[in-house]
């Protein structure tokens, strides 16, 4: 069952959020929230210590706090914001720092090249599909999700969380 929820039902997720988010420029509540219940899952499974898990809730409190004021400011979504914080439950503050700063480079490398694809006309078979009309759009802003997404799943597999999980 550890495997499934680590290797399956995580992964999913993230693919899941930024397909999604590739397609429709948001990221639906329902999937922050099978986050947050997945992550239940790994505590039991994990069978961590109620102090670690205050740690890790923590962690995912202070990135919806820092993420939600991004949001607020309009640097983010308020999905990503979410998405974030979700991600930040499952790596607490052990992986946080690295999870931010891979999510940040891989957001700026997204940033640049959607942005200097969008000085270019689509060709006229990706033209005729509506989200990619929608992402070429310079007023549309960047799916984020994606680089933390991506962020997340080159971090867990090297996660105190992950290490736990599969040590015994």
């Amino acid at each position: 069952m550890t495997a499934i929820l680590f290797l399956g039902v995580f992964p999913a997720l993230m693919a899941f959020a930024a397909a999604y988010d590739l397609t429709t420029m948001t990221i639906p509540n329902r999937l922050t929230a099978a986050v947050a219940l997945a992550f239940i899952g790994a505590v039991a499974l994990c069978r961590l210590p109620v102090t670690e898990v205050a740690w890790h809730l923590s962690a995912g409190v202070v990135v919806l706090a820092v993420t939600f004021a991004m949001f607020a400011a309009g640097w983010m979504g308020g999905g990503d914001a979410k998405l974030a914080a979700g991600v930040a439950l499952w790596l607490g503050f052990a992986d946080l720092l690295d999870y931010l700063l891979l999510a940040s480079i891989l957001g700026g490398v997204l940033t640049v090249g959607l942005l200097v694809a969008r000085r270019f006309p689509l060709p006229t078979m990706l033209a005729r599909l509506p989200w990619v009309l929608r992402l070429h759009a310079p007023e549309t802003g960047i799916p984020y999700g994606i680089a933390l997404a991506l962020a997340a799943l080159v971090i867990l597999p090297h996660a105190q969380i992950m290490l736990r999980a599969f040590s015994g």
